[in-house]
Formats: C-alpha cells, sequence, structure tokens
C-alpha cells in the first residue's frame, strides 16, 4: 500500500511539474512572452528543485502506466522549451562572445553534446516557427522531437501543401503508432511531389554500397547498404538460411541432450548464424550454374476496396515505394496482385482446422505483422489465429482469421485475449494497419 501511496505522491509531482512548464512558457515557442528574464531564471531554479525532487524518489514510485505517460509527455514539452530556446540563443549571437564559431560549436562544445544532436536542436527550433500546429502538439507534449523531425523533413515537399495539411498530419502523428505515422506521411509526400517521389527513390537506390575487406588480423569487416527493393531481396534470403541453420543446429543439441535444448545450449549465436548463412549464401551462389534458372523475387501488390480510388504502393512489410521503383524489376520478378472485397475471395474450406492456401495468404497481406497494439513482430514470424477459436465453433475464414505472434498466440491461450477482444471485424481491414 505504501507503494501505491508513493507513486500517487510523485504522479501528483509529475502533473506538478507539467501544470508549471505551462506557468514558465504559456505562449508555446514565444520565450519570455509574460515575464522578465530574472523571473525566467528563477523559475528554471524552481523547476530544478521539482526535478530533483522526482529524482529523489524511488523509480517504482513512478512505474505505474500512467506515470510513464505523464513522464514522456513532460520530456516532449522540455524538448519543446529547449529547441525554442537554441533557435532564440542562436538568433541572440550571445555565443559568438567566445569567439564560437557558431552556436552549434558552442552548445556541443558547452553542453558536451554531438554536433549532430546540437545542430537536430536548432533545425527544430527554427522549423516551430513556420508549423504551428506541430509546434502546439509539442509544446503540449502530445508528440515529441522524432515526430517533429519527420514532419520538418515532410515540410520541405512542399510548404504550401504542407501548410493546408499540417493539422491533418499532426493528428497522424498524435493518434498512430510511429511506423503508420511514417507510413501515412510517406504517402503524403508521394501525393505532394510525385516526381520528388521518384528521384527520391532513385537517390537512395543509388546510395546503395557494400565493402568487405580484411582486416591486419585477417578478419574481414564490411558494411552493406541496399535501397528497399535490394534490402528485401537479400534480408528474406539470408533469414531463410539462417532458419536452417538454427533449425539443424536446435536438432543437433536435441540429439545430444536427449531433450528439447535452451537457446544458449546451441553451438552457435544468432550472429555466427547469420554469417555463416552469409557464406552459405555465397557458395550456393558459386555452386549454381551459370545457365540456371534464375529465381523470380515475389512483388506483392496490396489492394483494397476502400483505397482502390486513393493511391497505395508499398511492399509486403510496409515499406512505402514510389510507383516507378518497381519499374526496374518487371522483366526479372513475379508480380502478384490482391483485391480485398467483401465478396469474392478465394477461400478454403471454412470448416478446416488450420489456414492455408489463398486464405493465409490474403490475412497475411491484409495485417503484415502481429496485430496486438502492444506488438510489431514481422508476418514471417507470426501465426494465424483464430479470433473466434475453431473449438468453439469458429470458422476459418479471413473474418475470423488475424495474425499474431508465438507469443501472444500463447498468451491468448492462456486466457488472455488481446485489447480488439474476441468477436471477429465486420470485414477485412485495409493495409497499413
Amino acid at each position: 500500500s505504501s507503494g501505491v501511496v508513493q507513486r500517487s505522491l510523485i504522479f501528483s509531482k509529475s502533473h506538478l511539474i507539467l501544470s508549471f512548464l505551462v506557468f514558465i512558457w504559456p505562449g508555446c515557442g514565444h520565450f519570455c512572452v509574460t515575464t522578465t528574464c530574472s523571473d525566467c531564471a528563477m523559475k528554471l531554479d524552481d523547476l530544478s528543485d521539482l526535478v530533483d525532487a522526482v529524482a529523489g524518489c524511488d523509480p517504482f514510485s513512478y512505474s505505474d502506466p500512467d506515470s510513464i505517460i505523464c513522464l514522456q509527455r513532460i520530456q516532449n514539452r522540455l524538448e519543446s522549451i529547449l529547441s525554442n530556446a537554441v533557435a532564440a540563443f542562436d538568433a541572440g549571437g550571445e555565443w559568438a562572445s567566445d569567439g564560437a564559431k557558431t552556436s552549434v560549436a558552442w552548445i556541443s562544445t558547452r553542453c558536451h553534446l554531438p554536433r549532430a544532436e546540437a545542430r537536430a536542436q536548432l533545425r527544430r527550433g527554427r522549423a516551430l516557427a513556420g508549423a504551428p500546429h506541430v509546434a502546439q502538439a509539442f509544446c503540449e507534449g502530445t508528440i515529441g522531437a522524432t515526430q517533429v523531425d519527420v514532419l520538418v523533413r515532410a515540410q520541405k515537399t512542399s510548404e504550401a501543401l504542407f501548410a493546408r495539411d499540417e493539422a491533418t498530419l499532426v493528428t497522424y502523428a498524435k493518434e498512430l503508432k510511429f511506423t503508420p505515422f511514417t507510413q501515412a506521411l510517406a504517402y503524403w509526400e508521394q501525393m505532394a511531389d510525385p516526381n520528388g517521389a521518384e528521384q527520391s527513390d532513385m537517390e537512395r537506390a543509388a546510395r546503395r554500397d557494400v565493402y568487405l575487406f580484411p582486416s591486419l588480423d585477417g578478419m574481414h569487416l564490411g558494411k552493406m547498404t541496399l535501397d528497399p527493393i535490394s534490402g528485401v531481396i537479400v534480408a528474406d534470403e539470408l533469414r531463410r538460411l539462417e532458419q536452417e541453420l538454427f533449425d539443424a543446429d536446435w536438432a543437433k543439441a536435441k540429439e545430444g541432450l536427449g531433450r528439447e535444448p535452451r537457446i544458449d545450449e546451441l553451438w552457435r549465436t544468432p550472429a555466427q548464424r547469420r554469417a555463416d548463412a552469409l557464406v552459405e549464401m555465397a557458395t550456393r551462389s558459386r555452386t549454381a550454374p551459370a545457365d540456371g534458372r534464375r529465381p523470380e523475387p515475389l512483388f506483392t501488390i496490396l489492394v483494397d476496396y476502400p483505397t482502390l480510388h486513393g493511391r497505395i504502393c508499398e511492399l509486403a512489410n510496409g515499406q512505402v515505394l514510389s510507383p516507378g521503383t518497381a519499374l526496374t524489376q518487371l522483366d526479372g520478378a513475379s508480380f502478384e496482385r490482391v483485391v480485398f472485397a467483401p465478396s469474392k475471395r478465394a477461400e478454403c474450406s471454412v470448416l478446416s482446422r488450420f489456414f492455408t492456401g489463398a486464405t493465409r495468404r490474403a490475412i497475411e497481406l491484409r495485417d503484415r505483422g502481429c496485430t496486438h497494439e502492444y506488438c510489431e513482430q514481422s508476418v514471417d514470424d507470426c501465426e494465424i489465429d483464430h479470433i473466434v477459436p475453431y473449438s468453439q465453433g469458429g470458422p476459418t475464414t479471413q473474418e475470423n482469421g488475424r495474425v499474431l505472434c508465438g507469443f501472444h498466440n500463447r498468451l491468448r491461450n492462456q486466457g488472455v485475449e488481446p485489447p480488439d477482444g474476441p468477436e471477429p471485424p465486420d470485414g477485412p481491414e485495409p493495409p497499413g494497419r
């Protein structure tokens, strides 16, 4: 009970700090609007005392969900205040009296920050002046610095269109998880500047680079940078070979131990298996005949009924592409098209125990990953679960199927339902959930 009391006290202190921030800078981006500089200095001292009070408490006291959300929001607000202060500091020029060439150099030196972080703070503060909705949400703490940076980059696509749609884009930032938010923003950028989107994708492809060189002790060191399509091709094959090696390691350990092994009892680590999988990929490439049939990558074009009149162009893993990006693969790849509609779907028997064939593929493409609210596991590592359990008469249909990772599927089988509850949806959801 004392822990509950402590949590209640610290939550009140957190809200006190949040309210105190409003009192210090009520204007959101207008530094020292209603107070003198000396008053603000005093308030900073008071704020520091409040932070000291929070820091002096047992972390367990503010480890409840409400306090975590409140602390994150306070951090966002402080970053907003800092960004505006850095922009004002840069404009004021006081940094030059110390012989610094730029405000970034001064901040980097005096605050012991990487220059990239100091530049990001300045860039953020300057951009907020021309993005009132972004500035307001940042000041309120409902979006963080990462969302602000993404929105600021999108603003460069078209300032006029960004000003028109800024409120909507900020709403996306507030309501969506980060990955769906960046997908929505990528589509907005494509619609705002289609030619620029194509050019941007071509520039990304031009940045592809791989190097592998021997070090002085004979080890080979390398780095790999691939465009979205090439990256998926290589990553999927590497993952497939790594899984083969994992299965072999598991079988070997099980045979030697006479029981199911633990992960730490396998003779190779995951990093070692990835390295061996890369070697196996090269070995198989060397073994294959030069005139042999090349495997064709499969491109999945996702189209659902509500968005047939809109624009959607992304890989099955959610990576948004410009339409022209796929053109380079037309002569060496297979393409599949899946149309989600209320009827005329390919289904296996609704009495089947397992999701297979076209039904399974449709669910995989619809959900693209674990549908649990707190999970972002890729569909490649997930299972298809009956929303209404098969044992309770649930049919094996698209409407009654969903993607869950192994952990959340087992959790559901232990009686813990996902946040959406046990009822099946009325129909298939659009891609990009």
